[in-house]
């Protein structure tokens, strides 16, 4: 579970006010503190002392913005796996409060995780340092900027437990030079950073499985394994399973209600369709007809068959297969 930091644990070195910290491909602008409630921009740091909001210098592209949007995606899948729902939340502020409860500093992440948001997600507009339970895994994207010498050493004084610092592999040309294309994880230990190849809150997810499917056009049969992995990992150790997951449930209990063939294979149509169609998979009416034969195969097997197969092909030999048992 996430640990709280209480809020005296946030003054003097703890909040950063001993170290010089930087922002490189950033630039400060004046940003008063009557203006900060209304403001609605991106950016990197705010602090109430000086004022000063840092802004990326670079403007906003696909490359810096798909990864934080692809982990949306890959822990939903792993949380289906799993049986119970993953939160993502990103760029909201995680804000600092001084002694008075006013605005003291504030970052923003480029994606923030809760693997258990029915317990852990915090009940205000913002993540309050401190106060609320902090994200699981906190991803930050370099594509242009380097954490590591500014919001890492935040993230690490104000307790953040794991850290993602992902370099994709498509770069600008602002992009530093010298920086090696990946995704590094960092773990809080007594108080300190130190790297690590494995996730602590994703047990058994690889850094560099991550850094693929961070950069892949289209999901890979290796990381479907990889999140399917992942899922059931968590599952075990949670005593859940792709049967809890709540639309996989919704679909049997439906299923059931209909009371025939014909409600069943609907609704296995459509979760099949869905699925295929968001990998790109080319689908024709011999995946209808096939669809029959898998109505009564455990759904979680066939569901686990589509997201695995590389083209519709591959999936009706694996349905062939399912059907037969």
């Amino acid at each position: 579970m996430p640990v709280r930091y209480p809020r005296k644990a946030l003054s003097g070195k703890r909040a950063g006010a001993a170290r010089s910290i930087e922002f490189p491909g950033c630039y400060p602008v004046r940003l008063r503190r009557d203006e900060i409630d209304g403001h609605e921009g991106r950016y990197e740091y705010w602090e109430a002392d000086t004022e000063t909001a840092w802004k990326v210098r670079e403007v906003t592209t696909l490359y810096h913005e798909r990864p934080s949007q692809l982990l949306a995606r890959l822990t939903e899948r792993i949380a289906a796996f799993r049986g119970s729902p993953i939160e993502t939340f990103g760029t909201a502020d995680l804000l600092v409060r001084n002694e008075r409860g006013e605005r003291h500093r504030i970052m923003q992440a480029d994606q923030m995780v809760y693997l258990h948001p029915e317990r852990d997600q915090p009940g205000g507009a913002q993540v309050e340092v401190g106060e609320d339970v902090l994200p699981d895994v906190v991803l930050e994207t370099d594509l242009t900027t380097d954490v590591r010498r500014g919001k890492l050493w935040l993230y690490e004084s104000w307790g953040f437990p794991e850290v993602w610092v992902e370099v994709p592999d498509k770069r600008l040309p602002s992009s530093p030079r010298g920086r090696p294309k990946g995704l590094t994880i960092y773990l809080l230990n007594s108080g300190s950073y130190s790297e690590a190849d494995v996730s602590l809150a994703f047990p058994g997810w690889i850094a560099a499985e991550i850094h693929r499917a961070l950069n892949e056009r289209m999901m890979s049969v290796a990381t479907i394994e990889a999140l399917r992995r992942v899922g059931r990992a968590l599952g075990e150790r949670e005593g859940t399973n792709p049967a809890d997951d709540p639309v996989l449930g919704a679909v049997r209990l439906e299923g059931r209600r209909e009371g025939h063939l014909a409600g069943r294979l609907e609704v296995l149509l459509e979760l099949l369709h869905n699925l295929l169609s968001a990998k790109g998979v080319q689908i024709s009416p011999q995946l209808d007809a096939k669809a029959e034969a898998l109505v009564n195969a455990p759904l979680d097997a066939v569901m686990a068959a589509a997201s695995e197969c590389r083209d519709e092909e591959d999936f009706l030999r694996r349905a062939d297969a399912l059907s037969r048992k």
